[in-house]
This record gives C-alpha cells, structure tokens and sequence, in this order.
C-alpha cells in the first residue's frame, strides 16, 4: 500500500524552514522534543530512541556532517543541536528537515499515514513550534 506523504513532508518543511534564522538550532529542537514527547508515550524510549538512530544513520550519507546518536536519554538531541549551530541557518533548516522527513517516513512505513499525521499534529500543533499549548 502506498501511503501519499506529501502533505505530510509539506508540512514539516513549512516548520522548519519558515523560523527565524538566528534561532534554528532551538527551534529544530523544540520540534524534535515536542515529538519525542508525544512518540515515547506510544512506542517508549526505546522505540524513539532506534528510530531517531536509524533516521541520522540514513541521512548521514546526504548531511555531510550527521549528527550521532548519544544513546543518553538527557543528552539525546545535544549533539544534533551542536550540529546545527555549525551550519548556516538554510543548511540548518534543510538538514533538519531531510531528518525530520526521513523519520516520519520511517514512522509512517510502521504504523500509518493518517496515525504518523496526527501524532506529528498533537506534537505541533498547526505547525507553531513556539507554542506551549501542545504539552
């Protein structure tokens, strides 16, 4: 079955590309725990923690300075923070958005179009990463 994931990748390059570029790197994060939030209540530490490694392994071949995984559940996105701050704020916001594309595929491939879709909507909202009201 294949799933049509458009809108859904429309939907996070909208998050990540229309931010203010001085604070990408925060933002990107924020989007990453606001997901991670609402992911570990379904598939635990764990799961989020082999999916998040297996999208930075897949995307290490298009970012041409990946991100690792830590395997720490504090220090989870530190290094991909630091990654991003070394890049410039375009570079920042399109590697984030190839892993955040590359994750939901693979989320998506495992449980669902339309379940991936909504979890990435309870996570953000209607796409505002600064709003507080989701968690």
């Amino acid at each position: 079955m294949e799933t049509n994931h458009v809108p859904r990748h429309q939907f996070i390059q909208r998050l990540a590309l229309s931010r203010p570029a001085e604070i990408s790197a925060d933002v990107a994060i924020k989007l990453w725990e606001q997901l991670a939030s609402q992911l570990i209540q379904i598939i635990g530490e764990i799961g989020f923690t082999t999916l998040y490694a297996r999208s930075l392994f897949l995307t290490a071949a298009s970012i041409p300075w990946p991100a690792r995984d830590s395997g720490q559940t504090e220090y989870r996105f530190q290094e991909l923070k630091t990654s991003l701050e070394g890049q410039s704020p375009a570079q920042a916001s399109e590697a984030n958005s190839l892993l955040l594309i590359t994750f939901t595929d693979i989320l998506a491939s495992l449980i669902g179009e339309d379940l991936t879709t909504s979890i990435l909507h309870l996570s953000w909202g209607n796409g505002d990463a600064d709003s507080d009201s989701q968690n």
